[in-house]
């Protein structure tokens, strides 16, 4: 299979939560070898306790991810990359600042020390939606919380410790607000997550990163990234600013924007932050062909 290569074009590698049940088989059939990184690295299969804990999912969905790159061909030399959380590793092996197998060990590794802090700091993450960015930083200030991920309009997410996170949810709901628990163990891209920092900065240390091919976009300063492994380091402890990427983006005259999934939760933020562009997945017949 190959890809239409377009100009001012970006690829967009997901996070957590976009998991599917297929993404197992995809990566058996595409990438063999990936499938047997993240086993070594996890210990066992990560898929089948995908839903089980960060450790596993954070492995499998780089993975996923990556297997799916592999049947891309004819990428623009000016290509834009842009991944979400975990998925700014996705992009920057893709743009080829660092192998995949490295990359997806650097998840499991990244995994394993966020289910640790996790376990450490008894957060979690409440997703806000329709609602304004001021809002969500009034909650914030209000309940000693961080605004850790600012995805598109009226989608924000917050975090910090979980007693913190049942008062704002109240405050939300009384406001008039919908506020959602979601599913992580941890307060991801807070500085709960400072504890496992050291171990983290020296697995970045250990890998030989290389100038990437094509522009590789921050998730946290919406800026090219320039340092991987620093970029890396800081995306631990540091909120995601993915709206404020997609706009720079189109800035930048980018106005195709195609998942590479697993999943289509990042296109869905694309739709909501810039209607006027062209979103669309991987996977879609308009975008792979035989």
């Amino acid at each position: 299979m190959s890809l239409v290569a377009v100009s001012a074009t970006a690829y967009l590698f997901p996070g957590q939560g976009s998991q599917t049940a297929e993404m197992r088989d995809e990566v058996a059939r595409l990438r063999p070898d990936l499938l047997a990184v993240a086993t070594a690295a996890v210990g066992e299969d990560p898929y089948p306790r995908v839903d089980d804990d960060t450790r596993f999912q954070q492995p499998a969905l780089l993975a996923a991810s990556l297997a799916r790159w592999s049947s891309v061909r004819d990428v623009d030399d000016e290509a834009f990359f842009l991944g979400h959380s975990l998925g700014e590793l996705g992009a920057l092996a893709a743009a080829g600042a660092l192998s995949d197998a490295d990359a997806v060990a650097l998840a499991a590794m990244r995994g394993r020390l966020m289910s640790q802090a996790a376990l450490r700091s008894e957060g979690g993450m409440v997703a806000l939606l329709g609602v304004s960015h001021a809002d969500a930083e009034r909650l914030a200030r209000d309940h000693g919380l961080t605004v850790a991920n600012d995805n598109a309009p009226g989608q924000l997410v917050l975090a910090g410790p979980r007693a913190h996170l049942d008062a704002a949810v109240a405050a939300a709901k009384d406001a008039g607000l919908k506020a959602m628990r979601l599913g992580v163990a941890g307060a991801f891209h807070t500085p709960a997550m400072g504890s496992v920092r050291a171990a983290w900065e020296l697995a970045l240390g250990d890998i030989d990163f290389r100038v990437p091919e094509g522009t590789v976009y921050s998730c946290l300063t919406a800026r090219p990234i320039d340092d991987p492994a620093a970029a890396l380091a800081d995306a631990l402890t540091s909120p995601v600013h993915f709206r404020q990427a997609l706009l720079e983006l189109a800035r930048q005259g980018v106005t195709r924007f195609v998942e590479v999934g697993p999943g289509r939760v990042l296109t869905g933020l694309v739709r909501r932050t810039l209607p006027d562009a062209e979103a669309i997945t991987l996977e879609l017949p308009e975008v792979v062909r035989a």
